[in-house]
């Protein structure tokens, strides 16, 4: 991890080996109750970094990992089964028996929060789920609907400048500035294949029912959506079939857009602390 990211001695900079498959991952300092933070597509760990340096890190064990092909973990050694929600998550599987995580709440964010249901029957360490600009696919005629745009450049392998910085900019409410200086190269740095085989998956049907999952949940799961969101329709959450949803509804963080834990800080960290108190 770079030290302009993540700065100071309070957080642990760690390499899981997964077989053939290189996973790298930040930890915070506090002592409290693990919560495992998964990225979203060609993003990493540095994402998290408010919340890794701030109260909620001191408070609790965060830990955040980078998904194959993405910040500093090694490209997937089998992309085309490494780049798809059941490559994503059968590692975060195995990233949290590695980690020993008990009684955890993991947080996915955007393809981070679809990994995350993708692996939530083999998570049976969890206690809850969070997931945030994630609308939950189903394989319905209307199942992508949760989606206000796909663009393009989050399947290119190799999109030029200009795509990225449209993309990037659709991480964030509009006009929102100034953009986390560590996106771009987050983007630039993700490898290729990570887009290229994922939209090969969904075209192929290789996905998991997640609406179905969410039906099926026996652990409580929040859903977080930003006001101002760009990607995901707010709508399409709250027609959801979610018997275990915290609170009964979906938590609107006002002002926010896709990237609502770091445009929103503390009122996502607040999120976090009550959901992972209140279970």
């Amino acid at each position: 991890m770079g030290e302009e990211i993540f700065p100071g001695p309070t957080l642990r900079s760690f390499k899981l080996q997964l077989g053939g498959q290189a996973i790298a991952g930040v930890e915070s300092a506090g002592t409290g109750r693990d919560i495992l933070l998964i990225h979203g597509n060609s993003s990493s760990s540095h994402i998290w970094q408010k919340q890794l340096q701030g109260p909620l890190g001191a408070k609790y064990r965060l830990i955040a990992i980078d998904l194959p092909g993405h910040g500093d973990s090694s490209p997937a050694p089998d992309p085309e089964h490494g780049y798809s929600g059941a490559g994503y998550a059968g590692c975060i599987a195995a990233a949290a028996r590695e980690l020993g995580l008990k009684d955890a709440v993991v947080v996915g964010w955007s393809l981070g929060g679809h990994a995350v249901l993708n692996a939530a029957p083999s998570l049976p360490m969890a206690a809850g789920l969070m997931i945030f600009g994630t609308p939950p696919i189903a394989k319905t005629p209307d199942g992508f609907s949760g989606f206000k745009g796909l663009s393009a450049t989050t399947f290119t392998p190799a999109p030029d400048d200009a795509a990225i910085a449209e993309w990037l900019k659709t991480l964030f409410a509009p006009d929102y500035t100034p953009q986390p200086p560590f996106v771009d190269g987050d983007f630039r740095r993700t490898d290729g294949n990570a887009r290229g085989y994922l939209g090969a998956s969904v075209q192929a049907g290789r996905f998991a029912d997640e609406a179905e999952i969410v039906r099926g949940l026996r652990i409580p799961l929040a859903i977080v959506h930003g006001s101002e969101e760009q990607m995901v329709d707010l709508g399409y959450l709250q027609r959801l079939s979610a018997p275990t949803l915290w609170r009964g509804q979906v938590q609107v963080v006002d002002g926010a857009g896709h990237a609502t834990q770091w445009e929103k800080a503390d009122t996502f960290d607040h999120l976090v602390d009550a959901f992972a108190s209140s279970i």
